[in-house]
């Protein structure tokens, strides 16, 4: 894209090594710190995911108050948008709990693997099926909720199907497609919730203007999703690589 259009990038004078210390590097040493921590304790098995959330946030609250950046009114904010955030989730799960008993009673899931496996369907067929299904219920939903919602449904049917892999790197497989489905859903056109949060941050900047930029980046998305969706050995590469 820059190089069609140098104006998306365009040329500044080069800092010296003092400048870039001094001033780049330190502005965002805590930013730095924070993915250092989060990432190594995860990865070293110190804490978990879920943890490393809360250690992050700790973190940042602290390099907030070090740094003396951090206001009241920031801190009463971010604490108000926590539990309105907290609120919507519990309420998602709330809901997908009542949904998977509801499914659980009426056995919906075994029966749709049932009938879909029953037809002769190209089981990559059905999994384009389900990808094009993910990426227009992306626009309009939240991903949490989406998974929560869908995931109990869908995964019996793709259990029943052979994709030439074994069955336990099927459920790795198409875990990686979906998150790869559900990140593209946020942005693609025509009602991208993703985009929707980006022109309510910047009033200036009309949707529009915001769909002209992304549709490279969309159109490249789709191809990496058609090489995951083709060939599961590029997704499973690592999985292989380390299991």
């Amino acid at each position: 894209m820059a190089s069609r259009n140098p104006g998306l990038a365009p040329i500044h004078e080069k800092a010296d090594g003092e400048t870039r210390l001094s001033g780049s590097l330190l502005s965002v040493w805590p930013a730095l710190l924070v993915i250092l921590v989060v990432l190594g304790g995860i990865y070293s098995g110190i804490f978990t995911a879920t943890e490393a959330a809360g250690v992050g946030a700790v973190l940042m609250l602290l390099a907030g108050l070090m740094q003396r950046r951090l206001r009241w009114s920031d801190f009463a904010y971010s604490l108000v948008q926590t539990a309105t955030t907290s609120a919507m989730i519990f309420a998602v799960l709330l809901g997908a709990e009542v949904f998977n008993a509801f499914l659980a009673l009426t056995q919906m899931p075994e029966e749709a693997a049932e009938l879909i496996g029953g037809l002769s369907i190209s089981p990559y067929a059905v999994m384009a099926a389900l990808m094009v299904f993910y990426i227009l219920l992306g626009g309009v939903m939240d991903e949490l909720a989406m998974m929560l919602l869908t995931i109990p449904v869908v995964f019996p049917i793709i259990n029943t199907l052979d994709f030439g892999i074994p069955k336990d790197e099927v459920g790795i497989w198409f875990g990686i497609l979906v998150l790869t489905v559900v990140g593209i859903g946020l942005i693609a056109p025509p009602i991208g919730l993703g985009v929707l949060i980006v022109t309510s941050i910047a009033r200036d900047v009309s949707i529009a203007q915001v769909y002209r930029r992304i549709l490279p980046f969309v159109a490249a998305d789709f191809i990496r999703l058609a090489v995951l969706t083709a060939f599961p050995s590029v997704t499973l590469f690592l999985v292989r690589a380390f299991s």
